[in-house]
């Protein structure tokens, strides 16, 4: 498990702009089984992280016409519990880190894997996320 001093400042470069945390299963499936559209990100302590998903993901919920009715965010390595089930939600995909999914009445329908992130500039990974909102939410 990471420390909280190295976790709590890249937590709070969600939080702090709207997501709210999931850190138990029990907080995954509540949110997860409400009406409407999820956002979930696999926040992570790497430099694809910082680098492009974060500042992608915050790019994309500020420019979006069409925005997910929840942003919510679990820290890999820290928030264990909740990162789990998240995963047992985003099957058959495998584990990731960091990771983005979207929930439409708790039914995965669009996950940006690690491998989709790392290498890719944010204005990229935002573009991405913005087509998937105008596809799946209100």
């Amino acid at each position: 498990m990471y420390p909280a001093e190295i976790v709590l400042p890249m937590k709070a470069e969600l939080t702090d702009n709207g997501f709210e945390e999931l850190t138990s299963a029990a907080s995954v499936d509540e949110t997860l089984k409400q009406e409407g559209t999820t956002l979930v990100v696999i926040n992570s302590v790497c430099g694809c992280a910082a680098g492009t998903c974060r500042p992608g993901v915050l790019m994309a919920v500020q420019n979006a016409t069409k925005r997910p009715d929840r942003l919510t965010t679990s820290f890999a390595g820290f928030d264990m519990e909740a990162v789990n089930q998240v995963r047992k939600h985003t099957l058959p995909y495998p584990p990731s880190s960091p990771a983005i999914a979207l929930f439409k009445d708790g039914q995965l329908v669009s996950m940006v894997e690690r491998h989709q992130i790392e290498g890719r500039p944010a204005q990229v990974i935002a573009q991405h996320l913005i087509s998937v909102f105008d596809e799946h939410c209100n």
